[in-house]
């Protein structure tokens, strides 16, 4: 009997900014494969040139032995256009991986 524990997704991750993003992405990169990454910044950020900046900071933040994946979202307010929303599902959708239900992966098997 073999047993395969695959490595999960976050699906709800704040990792704020600056220092604490060093400090914390590579404990989050460890653990899971992905993460839909939360805008609650400050300020937050609103559009999809702030999540774009956001993810680069992310992806420059991660050690370099990691495939971590950052799945950016916005911050949506009463002041978000349809524009923004449709540049947001572009832009973010074709830096991001392109098939969201892939194969989980294995972090560990245990032959019983």
């Amino acid at each position: 009997m073999e047993l395969s524990i695959a490595q999960p997704d976050d699906w709800h991750l704040h990792l704020r900014d600056g220092e604490l993003l060093e400090a914390v992405v590579s404990h989050s990169a460890k653990q899971f494969g992905r993460a839909i990454i939360m805008p609650n910044l400050r300020p937050p950020e609103t559009s999809t040139a702030a999540a774009v900046a956001y993810r680069d900071s992310i992806l420059k933040a991660l050690p370099g032995n990691t495939d971590f994946t950052p799945l950016m979202t916005l911050y949506l307010t009463d002041k978000t256009s349809p524009h923004e929303i449709k540049l947001a599902r572009t832009v973010l959708a074709s830096t991001q991986q392109p098939d969201l239900v892939q194969q989980p992966r294995t972090i560990l098997v245990v032959k019983l």
